[in-house]
């Protein structure tokens, strides 16, 4: 067996990734991770499952849910350790998405620093000004930072 096939229990991937068991269990039952069961029904998982763990970790600071997780690592072979071109077929497959909400961040910072650190308080120049709700017909939520409502 291969160092990122050798089997470790779920204690140890805890200790490992800083994860809680129960946050592993949770894990393998949305399909993110598989154990393997000894013959007295304890859980095994492989090494390289710290990898997926903190890929998992990384991807939701990232602001990935775990529904957009669970498929990206759907594309990764489970049952043996993934090799760096799995890993790199996955860093392409997020890359446009990041890239998406770098440009929303930016965007959002921009607007933040123009509009709330103005101080104008403006009724006529103010860019967060609505008269009549006229941002109301392109639906809720903030259309003038996070959206285009003019």
């Amino acid at each position: 067996m291969t160092d990122g096939n050798q089997l470790i229990s779920i204690g140890t991937l805890a200790k490992r990734t800083g994860v809680a068991v129960s946050a592993i269990r949770y894990y393998e039952t949305k399909g993110l991770l598989m154990s393997l069961r000894t013959n007295g029904n304890q859980r095994r998982f492989l090494r390289s499952d710290i990898r997926r763990i903190s890929f998992i970790l990384i991807a939701q600071k990232l602001g990935l849910g775990l529904t957009e997780i669970e498929q990206e690592l759907a594309a990764l072979p489970q049952g043996r350790t993934p090799t760096v071109k799995d890993w790199q077929k996955l860093s392409r497959s997020i890359r446009s998405q990041l890239d998406a909400k770098i440009e929303l961040l930016t965007k959002t910072r921009n607007k933040l620093d123009g509009c709330i650190g103005c101080g104008c308080l403006s009724l006529t120049r103010c860019k967060l000004y609505n008269p009549e709700d006229r941002a109301g017909v392109a639906g809720p939520g903030p259309r003038f930072v996070l959206g285009s409502a003019r």
